[in-house]
Order: structure tokens, then sequence, then C-alpha cells
């Protein structure tokens, strides 16, 4: 299966979460660095429980199960997890093979993919594998439930706020399940927040800043009132960050962010962002704002699932 996003960065993840559960370094899962076929296969040797109790030649079939409904997202990496575990080990590559489509809505019971190989290399990457699926899956289940509830007209998008090292993975199972990225990291969008207007002074100054530095960037500002939201679209930005608003403050801002919009004779979208929950989603589509930011998709509880025998 293809890797969801730039290879590298996944095996770096991926290099990580392996070694931290068998001990070793990540530099045993180098890319393109195959192990010499070993009489016994010494990085295995480090899931001590099962190199104990399971002989070498024990081979192991089965099946990756939802114990929950939820929407499958991270069967390519579950495939990348073992390619790199045999790859370093130097064992026969474990079979994984996807029995739904990544991204497809699936039911408590229901498999998602085949598991066959060697039973100490299925039993040594089980946790790593089913760690990336579950947490890939739990986010898109979220990212779908948001922008199915916050309907077509709005988009749900995600933020920074992802657990560390996975943030490339948490905004691909974003996308998996219907949602919209928000900026990658601090370089690829400006937003000018509360701060950076403190620092310059003013929110013109600040907007005027940021534009010169990066003149081809998206520009998004913060505001905390309608005024400030009517004064961002004003000095130039592309999207204005409604922060904090309740369900009445936040359709004055969109309006005034619409009327300052035409006099500039440019579009300007809006985005709530703060104390947006998902019971909210409905008041905050029918205020008429562009785009609703959480961190509830990339924070989202991980769906369950198991590597069932048989």
């Amino acid at each position: 299966m293809s890797a969801p996003f730039d290879l590298p960065q996944l095996d770096d993840v991926v290099a990580l979460a392996l070694a931290e559960d068998l001990g070793v370094s990540p530099a045993r899962f180098s890319r393109g660095v195959r192990a010499a076929e070993p009489a016994e296969a010494p990085l295995l040797l480090q899931d001590v429980t099962t190199a104990a109790v399971l002989p070498r030649e024990a081979r192991f079939a089965g099946r990756v199960v939802a114990r929950e409904a939820c929407v499958a997202c991270g069967l390519p990496v579950l495939a990348r997890v073992y390619e790199m575990l045999t790859d370093a080990a130097g064992v026969e590559p474990v079979e994984v093979f996807p029995l739904v489509a990544e991204g497809a809505d699936v039911s408590a019971g229901e498999p998602v993919a085949e598991v066959s190989g060697e039973a100490r290399a299925v039993l040594a990457g089980e946790r790593v594998a089913l760690d990336f699926l579950m947490v890939l899956s739990g986010i898109a289940t979220a990212a779908r439930r948001w922008q199915e509830a916050a309907g077509e007209g709005v988009a749900v998008c995600d933020t920074r706020k992802t657990y560390p090292g996975l943030r490339a993975l948490s905004k691909y199972a974003v996308r998996i399940g219907g949602g919209t990225n928000h900026r990658q990291g601090l370089w690829d969008m400006l937003l000018v927040k509360d701060n950076h207007i403190a620092a310059a002074g003013s929110l013109a100054r600040a907007v005027e800043l940021a534009r010169e530095a990066h003149p081809d960037l998206a520009l998004e500002v913060e505001a905390d009132t309608p005024a400030q939201a009517a004064e961002a679209c004003r000095e130039g930005a592309d999207i204005v960050l409604l922060d904090n608003m309740d369900d009445a403050t936040l359709a004055e801002a969109v309006a005034r962010v619409r009327e300052a919009a035409g006099e500039r004779g440019r579009p300007c979208l809006t985005e709530a962002s703060g104390g947006v929950g998902f019971e909210r989603l409905a008041a905050i589509a029918a205020a008429g704002v562009d785009r609703v930011s959480s961190s509830a998709l990339t924070l989202a509880p991980p769906a369950d699932f198991g590597l069932d025998e048989g």
C-alpha cells in the first residue's frame, strides 16, 4: 500500500515507535537497510515473552478487527510498521492485506485487514501497528462526525494542537475523515494573534509587518470583537479568526466582516475558534462562518482495534 504522505517522514515516526517498544535505537530501522538473515533474529528477541514462549518456526494468521464503529484510517501505516520491522530483523515479510478502503466506515466486529507471517514478527509489531491504526482512526472518525454535523457550507478544520511527532499523520487522518487542514506549522501561513498585535503596537502595524515579510503566504488575523474583526478585514486579512465569541457576537462579527469585505472588493473568510464544542456546531454554522477550527479532531480518543488469530 502507498504511504499516506512523504515516506521518509513516516519512517521516522514508525522507527521511533518501534524502537520505544522494543528497547533499541531508532537507527536499527534505518530506511533501505535490511539486516542479514540470522540464525535467530536478535531484534525479535527483544519481545522477551514471545521469544520465550513461541518457537521461531511458529506461524500466525489472523485479522485486524474493529472493536467499535469508526472510520478506518492508518492501514498503510500498519503495513509500513511490519515492513520496517521485518527488514530490520532480517526475516521474511509479514503479509498485510487490507479488507476495506482507507477512510471506510466500519462497524464493530468488522475485519479491516488480514495479517500473516512468522508469529514472532507479527506479535512484536502488533502493539505499534495497532496503536497507529487506533489513533488515526479515532481522529478520522471525529473529523467525519464534526464535518457531517457542521454541514457542507462550513469547513471543519484542525489546529496545531496535536501529540508531538504525530502532526503530519494526525492531519492526514483529518483529511481522510473529510475535515480540512489548517496550517501545518508556523512556517506555511501567517497568523497574527493578540501577542503579535501587542508587540507591534497595533493590529494594522502587525498586519503590515507580516505582509512585508511574506507577501505570498495566506494571512489570518485573530479578533476578539466584531469591531476588531472588521478592522482585520479592512487591513487585508484573508481570513479572520473569531476567537471565543458567543453565538450572537459571532453572527455580528460575520456580518461586520462581510460588510468590510464588500467595501474592499475582495472576499474575506471567517473562522470560529475557541469554545467550539460539538454541541455548538449547528448554531455556529447558522451564524454564517466559513470555517470552524477545533483541537477536538486531532486530540480525539483512539478507536479500538484488536488482532485476532484465525
